[in-house]
């Protein structure tokens, strides 16, 4: 059978895995889904592509980083602007089936601390909430032990004869404090436009994920209020406390650097 666009993307699976759990079924639940669904396939292209760049990184090819970068920060605004879609369900068409919804809860999104993982926001706690045999927490575990974004950064740097001090290179913290990275960071603004441009793309990937958070707890807000979130979570609560998350705080630090 030849090749169709229909089979090349799978639609027959693809189109038939939207299964609504409320009565009738509730018009406003298929959107809902989609919308998460569709938010679950694009955090899978976003690590796809983070792999790819960390790679390039290691390769010493920055052009092609810089290309990477610019996608995924394409992909990134998507998210953001799904909101906009996701927020023209009120709050009485989400109660119509919030109560089927039971445990489940966007915390659980694996994709998703898969993300922070790889950007250098490793929370071991988030470990626990996963089943000890479960795929997932499989994954989480490769992720959280895998160099972050930020690392990899560094060993770039470091192929590229900055002096990056071994105790930087061998941290696990993104927000490790070293007068001497502070001083390297500030030649390459100074000195080096393009590996800067880099650096200025990964604040707007760190401000990306910030400007998402904010707008998913402003939608949380518009919709629940205060209540309990599904499955049990804080919902506003806890979320307003992950706004102030930075994957990159060496980047945001040393613009105070700028004027000496």
């Amino acid at each position: 059978m030849a090749l169709t666009y229909s089979s090349y993307l799978q639609l027959d699976k693809l189109l038939n895995i939207q299964k609504q759990l409320s009565d009738g079924p509730d018009h406003d639940e298929m959107l809902f889904i989609i919308i998460h669904q569709a938010y679950e396939l694009w955090f899978k292209e976003m690590l796809h592509e983070l792999d790819h760049l960390k790679k390039l990184l290691l390769r010493n090819d920055l052009p092609r980083s810089l290309h990477t970068m610019k996608r995924i920060l394409t992909i990134l605004k998507v998210t953001v602007h799904q909101t906009d879609i996701l927020e023209t369900m009120t709050p009485l068409e989400f109660l119509t089936f919030r109560d089927r919804l039971e445990t489940a809860s966007g915390f659980q999104s694996f994709q998703f601390r898969e993300l922070e993982f790889v950007l250098g926001h490793k929370n071991e706690k988030i470990l626990s909430k996963f089943d000890d045999s479960s795929n997932e927490k499989k994954l989480l575990q490769k992720r959280f032990h895998e160099p972050s974004l930020w690392n990899v950064f560094l060993k770039f740097l470091a192929l590229n004869d900055y002096p990056v001090p071994s105790e930087v290179l061998n941290s696990a913290s993104n927000d490790f404090q070293s007068e001497k990275l502070n001083k390297i960071i500030c030649d390459v603004y100074k000195n080096n436009p393009n590996i800067a441009q880099f650096c200025e793309l990964l604040l707007d990937l760190d401000e990306g994920f910030q400007e998402w958070r904010y707008r998913h707890v402003k939608m949380v807000e518009r919709t629940i209020g205060t209540k309990t979130g599904t499955g049990g979570s804080d919902g506003v609560k806890y979320l307003v406390t992950t706004l102030s998350i930075k994957f990159f705080p060496v980047l945001w630090s040393i613009r105070k650097e700028f004027n000496k």
